[in-house]
């Protein structure tokens, strides 16, 4: 998960100073050289850590801290405004056209995940009430413009292309008057990248822009290049001129430290953050919410905004209704774990709530995926009376479900007795009333 290291070391340190009732100038000192070298081993760019620790020392030697009445929390608390600042301090919005469509060119280095992204990036606007078109203007890339097809249909988003023996700049004036006829808002152009910079690809690069015009640069940089993301930044932005960046696979990077150093670096704010292979796993990058999940402080917005994002409400109030009845079955069960699962990866997940970081007791878990999927397997090969009662589930059933789904008996009694503890765990909160129950009803 993006800047576990980082985060692990920046709590212990935090719950140092928080040990201590007065801090000297001393203590201060030792925690800032603690920062820094975390920031450093998380491959933040060395000007970026100068300042930012002597942004902090600035402040925190002085009545704001030395005079606090609990000095380790509002050092804390400098050191979180500071890290928002750092990332860019509020969330750097698409520019809307006034006069649609909106025109967006995707640029970048080939590897660093252009064509998905241009799926993803369709698929969030397409889900927030835009009409986008993708256009294929990699001629370059084997397989380009079939991968964007692809994609295009997986996310329901219509994808204009000329194959590959016309020029790009031709094939991105030719997608606005495409979009212009049919009535789109937004237009996508995913554009060809090198392994590496040359004069080549900026001179193509600025001859699209010179004649459709984009409202928006967005360069798509890999989080896990580190150091180099931020050198491919400003040198895109000195020679194209970009409006914004779009990190991927930030879900991969244990360290993170291009993203908290592209900002600081380019004055270039990050967009969008991929956080996952699946087509919905673009957000939109909010400096406050990143900087408390480095902190370990969570991120509940985000958490909620996925909920409501992914559960289906009319199957929660029928859940409730289940839950006060005692109906909860096996099936239900499947429904619930299928939802979560759809909201992105459980490690994830767990590191948008608050505590989570320091609960001692949860440090060495590591939520497993295939865990998860042997359970549906299981659940998958049951009878629909099998599901709906589990109390005739005999040895030979258990056998015959055991051999269905590729798992072991073992593994079903287990399932079974994590089951049969949940539907007492629900009719108790049922008992209890509707405040108190839980709307994902399994434990993992």
């Amino acid at each position: 998960m993006a800047f576990s290291g980082l985060t692990e070391k920046l709590q212990a340190t935090f719950r140092r100073l928080r040990s201590k009732g007065k801090l000297t100038e001393k203590d201060v000192n030792t925690a800032l050289r603690e920062v820094r070298l975390a920031l450093l081993e998380a491959d933040v760019n060395h000007r970026v850590v100068r300042d930012f620790v002597a942004a902090i020392k600035e402040r925190a030697i002085g009545a704001e801290v030395m005079e606090s009445i609990t000095p380790g929390q509002q050092m804390v608390k400098i050191v979180h405004e500071e890290m928002i600042e750092l990332l860019g301090g509020t969330a750097g919005r698409l520019q809307m056209a006034s006069k649609p469509p909106t025109i967006i060119m995707l640029v970048g280095l080939q590897g660093a995940g252009k064509t998905t992204t241009a799926g993803k990036l369709a698929n969030h606007l397409r889900k927030n009430g835009r009409r986008p078109l993708l256009v294929a203007a990699d001629v370059y890339r084997p397989a380009a413009i079939e991968q964007l097809h692809i994609v295009g249909e997986q996310v329901e988003v219509p994808v204009f292309s000329m194959g590959d023996k016309l020029s790009p700049v031709h094939i991105a004036k030719a997608g606005l008057e495409k979009a212009l006829r049919d009535g789109r808002d937004v237009l996508i152009i995913d554009t060809a990248g090198r392994l590496h910079i040359d004069t080549e690809l900026m001179q193509e690069l600025t001859s699209i822009k010179a004649e459709v015009g984009p409202h928006e640069v967005l360069l798509v940089v890999d989080a896990m290049t580190g150091q180099d993301a931020v050198n491919v930044a400003t040198a895109f932005d000195e020679h194209l001129g970009i409006d914004g960046v779009i990190m991927t696979k930030l879900d991969g990077d244990t360290r993170g430290g291009a993203a908290l150093s592209v900002k600081a670096v380019t004055g270039k704010p990050i967009k969008f953050a991929a956080t996952g292979e699946k087509l919905d796993a673009l957000e939109v990058f909010h400096p406050d919410r990143m900087a408390s999940r480095i902190l370990g402080m969570g991120d509940v917005l985000t958490l909620i905004e996925k909920a409501q994002a992914t559960l289906d409400e009319q199957k929660a109030l029928e859940l409730s209704k289940k839950i006060r009845s005692a109906q909860f079955t096996l099936e239900d069960f499947l429904d619930q774990l299928q939802q979560v699962r759809n909201m992105g990866p459980l490690d994830q997940l767990l590191g948008m709530i608050p505590g989570m970081a320091q609960a001692k007791q949860l440090k060495d878990l590591q939520p497993d995926e295939k865990h998860l999927a042997q359970i549906e397997a299981i659940i998958y090969s049951m009878t629909p009376a099998e599901r709906r009662q589990p109390e005739i589930i005999n040895g030979s059933r258990r056998r015959r479900i055991a051999a269905g789904s590729g798992t072991s008996i073992q593994s079903v009694n287990r399932l079974l007795r994590q089951f049969e503890q949940t539907r007492k765990m629900m009719r108790q909160l049922g008992d209890k009333g509707g405040r108190r129950r839980s709307r994902f009803p399994f434990p993992f």
